[in-house]
């Protein structure tokens, strides 16, 4: 089983942004979350993950997917000005 680094969109940012209240229901944003949670399933990248016993912590894919497509959905395609709007 890989190993991921743990979120929680409960927690507060230095500016005090509590990153779950941010998700209003019924914007774009809500429902790529919601979507990327609770209707697909991302196993399929888990094998790629060769970190179960050693190795460093990676990124879960659904955090990168919301990313990925939030981006996209903003008109950004260049990984690297994902890199910088994150």
């Amino acid at each position: 089983m890989p190993r991921f680094k743990a979120y929680n969109y409960d927690q507060n940012a230095m500016v005090v942004i509590n990153y779950q209240d941010q998700l209003q229901p019924g914007t774009f944003e809500h429902a790529v979350h919601y979507l990327i949670e609770h209707k697909l399933d991302l196993s399929v990248f888990h094998p790629k993950y060769r970190n179960d016993a050693t190795g460093r912590l990676a990124y879960d894919p659904a955090i990168l997917l919301k990313i990925i497509l939030f981006a996209y959905s903003k008109g950004i395609t260049s990984s690297r000005e994902m890199q910088w709007c994150c």
